[in-house]
């Protein structure tokens, strides 16, 4: 019974996924890591292209060229960072207009998978993937990576809390 639920349960991760992102590619017209740079940006914590490359787990030359293209599409801007070496990152105006649209097609996306459920399932699901997700134990760097799509306006409990502020060399593998 137990390999038969992780595999119902990879089924729906898969699905999850597809869904959004299909749903990313329509509304912001990229693929990739450039939905999820949009949503870390947004949080308003100026990270530095560095702090995003972890988070995203990217290369510096792929998170370069990534906000290089945010940068042109006008959806974000750099600033003067917390120390002289870095640069902190923002979303401007349409970047952020982008990024609610973005969330709120994300949740759309996903909410087609749980309309079959009942509302007390829903509930019991809800609870359920709490317990999951609390039993984990990632690094900071690790629930960053997880949450890095998440709408921190609807997660008010959120089991894996991800403090997005402190990506330190600690967290780096190898």
């Amino acid at each position: 019974m137990m390999d038969r639920t992780a595999n119902l349960l990879g089924a729906v991760g898969l699905a999850v996924a597809g869904n959004i992102e299909k749903t990313a590619r329509e509304i912001i017209n990229h693929a990739g890591e450039t939905p999820a740079a949009l949503v870390v940006i947004g949080y308003d914590l100026g990270p530095s292209n560095d702090e995003l490359r972890r988070v995203l787990n990217l290369s510096h030359p792929g998170t370069v060229r990534l906000v290089d293209r945010l940068v042109a599409d006008g959806l974000v801007e750099r600033r003067a960072g917390r120390d002289k070496r870095a640069i902190a990152l923002y979303l401007t105006e349409k970047g952020h207009r982008l990024r609610e649209t973005l969330l709120e097609g994300r949740l759309a996306a996903i909410r087609p998978l749980l309309a079959p459920l009942a509302v007390s399932e829903r509930e019991a699901l809800a609870t359920l993937l709490h317990k999951i997700l609390s039993s984990m134990e990632p690094s900071d760097l690790e629930r960053c990576r997880l949450c890095r799509l998440c709408d921190d306006s609807v997660c008010t409990d959120c089991p894996i809390p991800a403090d997005f502020r402190d990506q330190s060399d600690r967290d780096q593998p190898g």
